[in-house]
């Protein structure tokens, strides 16, 4: 076994191993300190400790070393940084404790680990749970986000959410919404520095963020240089930062979300991922909005013809009957059935004769008034809903419905004609008593059907007045 010196031992110990005088000036230094720091013994011996650390560490040891040590003898695990020859620091942990020599001078007996790799780990884990933390809050943003976007039932409605929790999730101020309504970008929810509405003619950040998906400026100074004519714009308002990222619908750009900062600010990976993901969810939102609206447009509408349907016809009736009830003034419903359109139907087929009602839609379309609404109530039977409208008036209605599909449709033959049997029911209000919306459009189908066995081809007007039959 071979015999190691005791100076060895303290000449290359893994560790840095100092000696002082009780006022820090170094008496002793080993060689692993040298080789750590660079500097050569003479520089080391005979000048204080403090020397060789950096400027922060100094302070430290002024304020929490020396006292310490003052008091209980020992310091234990003090985080300091050391300063090497060439200028470059690295951190340590410092172990020190008093003591006395053989020949009973007061001394002080260091202890130096270096702690790179340590420092660096530490360092490594906080910025993993600084990251995982963002995360979380990242998570716990969208959630909330998503629960609030499923609340909404409009458009105006996601806009202004989306601003609201962009804008406190980024901590923007402000924040807007722009959707795009003809050729520009009209301002939907939160508030922009450039007004209610930023025109797309005029290239800016909101329009780069249409055509490549994200913009951002991250100074004032950018703005300048990129987009001048906001400058003014961004002082007055005291932003000095944009983000801008679109907003997609059904895959298309519907529009772009804004946020603004009154200082200069670096957009990382994570901002922009967020404000991103914001924006995907506030998009599905409108998706599954505009989804329900075709959807109800669908339920009430006549998927032949793209009128109304019995259910929004109905509607439309107790409308106008309301209408007539306050205004004091009269309305109408024309009930219009086709006369000969079972032969054609049942001669050349289904195909045929969907292109006659078809057509016969359109050609009523033509002929009412522009405040009037035409529907489809199923088969060949067709209502219109004529509001402040007398007997006259009606009368006149049911002519020009007439005269219309007399004229010949295309693909059926001059002996099939088409023609119609028109009944007319018109509301007069009286008092505070409205007539039963079931009530008036039975009128109507009843006044048909006298015109249809009176020879077809005929119309046949009533008067209802309010109250002249009780609903059940």
């Amino acid at each position: 076994m071979p015999r190691i010196p005791p100076e060895d031992l303290y000449e290359h110990a893994p560790c840095g191993l100092l000696v002082t005088s009780p006022d820090g000036t170094v008496l002793h230094v080993n060689r692993t300190l040298l080789d750590w720091t660079g500097h050569p013994e003479e520089e080391v011996r005979g000048r204080p400790f403090d020397a060789l650390l950096t400027t922060g560490s100094r302070l430290f040891a002024e304020t929490r070393y020396r006292p310490v040590l003052a008091l209980q003898g020992e310091v234990r695990e003090l985080a300091l940084r050391l300063r090497r020859a060439d200028g470059e620091d690295f951190p340590v942990l410092v172990n020190a404790i008093t003591s006395t020599t053989p020949e009973g001078d007061a001394v002080v007996r260091l202890a130096v680990f270096e702690t790179t790799q340590r420092h660096d780990y530490e360092r490594e884990l906080l910025a993993a749970r600084r990251e995982a933390e963002r995360s979380e809050a990242h998570v716990r943003v969208l959630q909330d986000a998503a629960t609030l976007f499923g609340e909404t039932g409009t458009r105006a409605a996601v806009a202004e959410a989306l601003a609201d929790v962009a804008g406190r999730a980024l901590d923007a101020a402000p924040s807007a919404v722009l959707l795009l309504q003809g050729g520009d970008l009209q301002v939907a929810g939160g508030s922009h520095p450039a007004g209610h509405s930023v025109s797309l003619g005029k290239d800016g950040p909101e329009l780069r963020a249409l055509r490549e998906g994200v913009a951002a400026l991250r100074s004032l100074e950018e703005v300048e240089s990129q987009f001048p004519r906001l400058a003014p714009v961004f002082r007055a308002a005291r932003v000095e930062a944009e983000s801008v990222t679109v907003l997609l619908e059904d895959g298309a750009a519907a529009g772009v979300l804004a946020c603004f900062f009154g200082r200069r600010r670096e957009f990382d990976d994570h901002t922009l991922d967020l404000q991103a993901a914001l924006c995907r969810l506030a998009g599905q939102a409108l998706t599954r909005i505009a989804l329900q609206r075709t959807l109800r447009e669908l339920a009430l509408q006549d998927p032949l013809t793209g009128l109304p349907n019995r259910a929004l016809l109905q509607d439309r009736v107790a409308d106008a009957v309301v209408e007539a009830g306050r205004s004091g003034r009269s309305m109408a419903l024309v009930f219009v059935d086709l006369d000969g359109f079972k032969s054609v139907n049942d001669r050349f087929g289904h195909h045929v004769g969907d292109l006659v009602l078809e057509e016969v839609g359109k050609r009523l379309g033509g002929v009412i008034r522009r405040s009037d609404t035409i529907g489809r109530l199923g088969g060949d039977e067709f209502m219109v809903v004529c509001a402040d409208t007398d007997a006259r008036a009606a009368t006149r209605v049911a002519q020009r419905i007439s005269e219309a599909l007399r004229a010949p449709i295309p693909g059926v033959p001059e002996e099939m004609s088409i023609t119609a049997s028109v009944g007319v029911a018109v509301h007069v209000p009286l008092g505070d008593m409205p007539v039963p919306v079931e009530e008036l459009i039975r009128s109507a189908d009843q006044a048909m059907y006298e015109a249809k066995r009176s020879g077809k081809d005929r119309t046949k007007i009533v008067t209802v007045p309010a109250g002249s039959r009780r609903a059940d």
